[in-house]
Formats: C-alpha cells, sequence, structure tokens
C-alpha cells in the first residue's frame, strides 16, 4: 500500500512539473528601435514598445512573427516608453496586423516638434478607432498583467518616492558619477535629455519569482539619480535591458552599479549606438 502511495505522489509530481509554466520573453530585432515581448505563465502578454514604421511594415511583421511564435493571439498590453519614433511610431502598423488590446504610456508629449506631434497623433488615433483602453501611470502603479509583476519605478520624469523592501541601500557612485550636460547637437540645437521625451520613458521592474528585470527604456543618466540617490530605490537584478540602446547619455554608472545585473542586452547596439563608455560600465 505504500508503494502505491508513493507511485501517486511521484506521478502528481510529474504532471505538475509538466503542467509548470515560464515568463517567455522575445527580444525583437526592430530596425533601429526596440521591442520586447513578455508572455505570462498566465498567458497574457506585455509588449514593450513597436520598433520604427517603414520598410514594408518590417518592424511590425517580425512582432507578429514574435507574437506567433509564442502561440499568441492578441497582445494584451501594449506598453509605449515614450514617444520617440523608434519606440512608438510603428504602433499603428502592428495595430492593423494583431490585435491590441489595452495601451499604456506616461500621459502627455512633452516633445513638441513636428515628428513627434505626428507620431503621438497617430498613436492616439489607433486607441480611439479601437475603443481601447488607455492606463496613464505614475510612479508606484503595478500594469494589471496577470503571472508577474510589472511596477512602474518612474514614468513622466518622475521616480517612486520611497525604496522598496529589496533597496535602500545608499549609493556611493552618486557623489563619483558627474551630471551630464546637453550640448548643441550637430544641427546646432540643444536637446535636454532631462525634459524631451527620453526623460519622460516609463521605467519597469518586473518580477517573477525570484527574477527581476530593470528596463529604463531611453531614460537619461540624470533621471538615474532620481531612482538611485542617494540610496538605490530598487535593489539589485538579474537582467539590465540596457538605456537607450546603448547610448552613453544615459546607462550611468550609479544605475548600472547599483542595480548589479548578471545579464545585459542591449536592443539594436549594432545599429545604434553602444558606445565605448557604456560598454566601460557594463564591463566594469
Amino acid at each position: 500500500m505504500r508503494i502505491i502511495h508513493i507511485a501517486v505522489l511521484v506521478l502528481l509530481f510529474v504532471s505538475a512539473l509538466a503542467a509548470a509554466k515560464t515568463l517567455d520573453m522575445y527580444v525583437v530585432d526592430v530596425e533601429g528601435g526596440k521591442a520586447l515581448l513578455m508572455v505570462s505563465p498566465s498567458g497574457e502578454s506585455l509588449l514593450i514598445d513597436a520598433g520604427n514604421p517603414g520598410n514594408n511594415n518590417r518592424d511590425a511583421n517580425r512582432i507578429v512573427e514574435a507574437c506567433k511564435a509564442a502561440g499568441l493571439k492578441q497582445i494584451d498590453y501594449m506598453v509605449v516608453s515614450h514617444y520617440d519614433g523608434d519606440h512608438v511610431a510603428d504602433v499603428p502598423a502592428l495595430s492593423e496586423l494583431f490585435p491590441l488590446v489595452t495601451f499604456v504610456d506616461h500621459g502627455d508629449n512633452v516633445q513638441l516638434n513636428a515628428f513627434t506631434i505626428k507620431g503621438v497623433d497617430a498613436y492616439m488615433a489607433v486607441i480611439a478607432k479601437a475603443k481601447a483602453k488607455r492606463i496613464i501611470v505614475k510612479p508606484g502603479d503595478i500594469i494589471p498583467i496577470k503571472g508577474f509583476e510589472a511596477f512602474v519605478a518612474m514614468s513622466a520624469g518622475k521616480a517612486i518616492d520611497k525604496p522598496l523592501k529589496t533597496g535602500g541601500q545608499p549609493n556611493p557612485a552618486c557623489d563619483t558619477t558627474p551630471r551630464k550636460t546637453w550640448g548643441p547637437d550637430e544641427r546646432g540645437i540643444v536637446d535636454n535629455h532631462d525634459t524631451n521625451e527620453n526623460g519622460m520613458a516609463i521605467n519597469l521592474l518586473v518580477t517573477y519569482g525570484k527574477f527581476r528585470m530593470y528596463d529604463p527604456a531611453d531614460s537619461p543618466g540624470n533621471r538615474d539619480r532620481e531612482i538611485m540617490c542617494p540610496v538605490n530605490k530598487v535593489g539589485t537584478v538579474d537582467l539590465f535591458m540596457v538605456s537607450n540602446h546603448g547610448n552613453n547619455n544615459g546607462n550611468s554608472p550609479l544605475l548600472v552599479h547599483a542595480l548589479q545585473p548578471r545579464v545585459a542586452i542591449v536592443d539594436n547596439a549594432a545599429r545604434k549606438f553602444f558606445e565605448p563608455e557604456t560598454f566601460q560600465t557594463m564591463k566594469s
């Protein structure tokens, strides 16, 4: 009788293992932009950004390929981290190819040039046409996806007020990392990344069991201070999605060294930035 009992327990254990699900992540190779797809053990999905338009919907088609590979019928949460074209502009094309259910963003656009305004208007038109739900997130919010936690650490230039239980550690790099200064670009225009759309980007802390990922989108180095100084409000993570495609306007030591990631992923490094300064910060 005892042998039969043990055999039943073993079978139940094996069945439980077979039924176990995972958090699956797909970093989609979009043209110089960003698209990170996460599929929850619950079957719900969350996509952060949608890349650039054009090239016969190349980026949108690649995202759809990833969705189909994941067995999805829809994207439950379309998160637009900020309104730069390489993050939001392909949402309309994607919406024509694959159902998008709920839209998540930081609120009003602060980058009032013609190109950005056009992209935001097109994004808002997609929401209006679909009569879809739109969630404007603020620091401390949790995107209501089932199966893992998507916690908003920063949004619209503001960070959470108090450290999480995993945070609170003093951050000595705050005193040794100089602030970034924004000089004129090749056109002679000074683009202040602290106050443009990069500075408004949603920063997500994703937690699944013991696994933790931090994704600051395109947040610049001076904004890192909001979340990391004088103490690290987040704690350490397993995976760091490198900011702004590896650009050295972000990825400051006071952020990277405090997070202490085991793995760092740079989206579209070869096509965009991943400058030597950023590589050295990661390596060190």
